[in-house]
């Protein structure tokens, strides 16, 4: 059987523009505040979930919704045992600050869509559903039955997909359209280690708060603080000559009386690549950090400003190692709050390779503490490195359909994000952003190239056919 899959994405670009589009529009962040029985993870998850479901059912799909925590979309012989799984998610980072347009409300350019999810994960996933509607228009035969999954968390701790995991049987093997071409057939460990302690203060000048960063996975684009001191005009003249000394942040202030708000605006990206921005939270601590302040709050600002400052590999902290493989460490300050009379908080990812643990990476934070009477703790839901091998079928074969239909090269590599290909043993993660294509994940103003979209919906459909009948 022949087909031209350029073609085939060609005679549904228009719908899947539309149906694109509809998902966009779905502010599905998680929000714990409004979660309910029916929305565990809040209303905009659940939301997206039904959302594509019923596109799919449209579609004439066989589908399936898990407690509105993850569904999934079925095709290939009813009666084949094993089964392949494609797995996307719904989900999407908290916009932020800062967008040129609506986050929520996609705009169609020439060349892009803009909005909050349209390159992770929800252009992709659409991406994977086309390539669906094609092998099922011209029911292309298909040795095993193939699952697409879409997960309503995968950008906090894979509640979803987890819930999945324990109810349905495991595929066979399978991939995340949730990367980067050619394949990425490793993934470093993810581990989040965290600082809680209280929040004192016993100088000349007070932290009255300090504020910075959304999740444990973004690299923080603005933090702010309120500072209270006898020397607020100094302290403001000092910060513009900070900013003056460091061109790439920015900040403002506004001052009443002894207290100065602070506004320092770093550049906000994915926490698996964090030497590609600027923590605006540790800029801001460097600044703070030198002057007269006491209790918890000399030392919250210390850590921050000194050891865990203008470092992504963790080198201030002993931790910074390198696997001939999978590549380096990297540390990203992904959460910092200090509210004095209450908490002070801080909140490391780590994507470390095989070679070290997380418990080594703990010891690290915790040499630096200086006398600060905390002691750094390992969050929940830690991932160990995740690897196959390059000679796998499923490895050679993706490969090989990139190739064939981008004439690029084609090549294993490792990254230090985290996909939900890890979570099956012969899973790995397979695009939607193509090398030489704009990394926007976690950013504001995130887009999708349009282009980028239809190859990958061409290369997901003759991927799929082609994995779904390897021995």
């Amino acid at each position: 059987m022949t087909i031209d899959w350029k073609q085939e994405t060609e005679t549904r670009k228009e719908a899947f523009i539309e149906d694109l589009k509809s998902m966009l529009a779905v502010e599905s962040v998680r929000d714990d505040s409004k979660a309910t029985a029916d929305a565990p993870l809040g209303p905009g998850p659940k939301d997206a979930l039904v959302k594509v479901l019923s596109i799919a059912e449209r579609d004439g799909f066989t589908t399936k919704n898990l407690d509105n925590l993850a569904g999934y979309i079925e095709i290939g012989p009813k009666d084949a045992e094993e089964y392949v799984a494609i797995l996307a998610h719904v989900d999407v980072m908290p916009a932020g600050e800062g967008w040129e347009t609506a986050p929520f409300e996609p705009v169609v350019t020439e060349d892009k869509i803009i909005a909050r999810g349209a390159s992770d994960d929800k252009g992709p996933g659409m991406a994977a559903y086309y390539a669906f509607k094609i092998l099922s228009d011209l029911k292309v035969p298909l040795k095993r039955r193939v699952r697409l999954i879409f997960g309503t968390d995968e950008e906090n701790d894979w509640t979803g997909m987890t819930r999945y995991f324990e109810v349905e049987p495991e595929p066979a093997f399978g991939f995340s359209p949730d990367a980067e071409y050619p394949i990425i057939n490793g993934e470093k460990g993810n581990v989040q280690i965290l600082i809680d302690g209280e929040a004192t203060n016993g100088g000349s000048a007070k932290l009255v708060s300090f504020e910075s960063g959304l999740r444990t996975n973004m690299v923080p684009g603005i933090a702010r603080a309120t500072v209270q001191s006898a020397q607020a005009e100094k302290i403001v003249t000092e910060f513009q000559e900070y900013l003056v000394d460091n061109p790439q942040i920015s900040g403002s202030t506004e001052t009443d009386g002894e207290v100065v708000n602070f506004v320092l605006n770093g550049k906000q990206v994915h926490g698996a690549m964090p030497e590609t921005g600027e923590n605006a939270g540790t800029y801001l601590a460097n600044f703070l950090q030198d002057f007269d302040f006491g209790g918890t709050a000399k030392s919250f600002l210390t850590y921050l400003g000194t050891p865990a400052h203008d470092d992504t590999i963790g080198k201030k902290f002993g931790v910074d190692y390198t696997d001939q493989v999978m590549g380096p460490l990297s540390m990203n300050v992904g959460i910092q709050k200090f509210v004095d009379g209450g908490k002070a908080f801080i909140n490391f990812n780590f994507r470390y390779p095989k070679g070290i643990t997380p418990e080594e990476i703990e010891a690290g934070l915790a040499s630096q503490l200086n006398g600060w009477d905390v002691k750094p703790t390992i969050g929940g839901h830690a991932q160990v490195p995740h690897y196959v091998a390059p000679s796998d079928p499923i490895v050679e074969t993706l490969l090989r359909v990139y190739h064939e239909q981008t004439g690029l090269p084609a090549h294993d590599q490792v990254i230090g994000g985290g996909t939900y290909g890890r979570l099956m043993k012969r899973g790995v993660a397979f695009g939607a952003l193509f090398p030489d294509s704009p990394d926007t994940m976690h950013q504001v103003n995130e887009f999708a190239l349009l282009d980028d979209l239809y190859r990958s919906i061409s290369i997901y459909a003759q991927a799929i056919a082609e994995i779904t009948n390897l021995d």
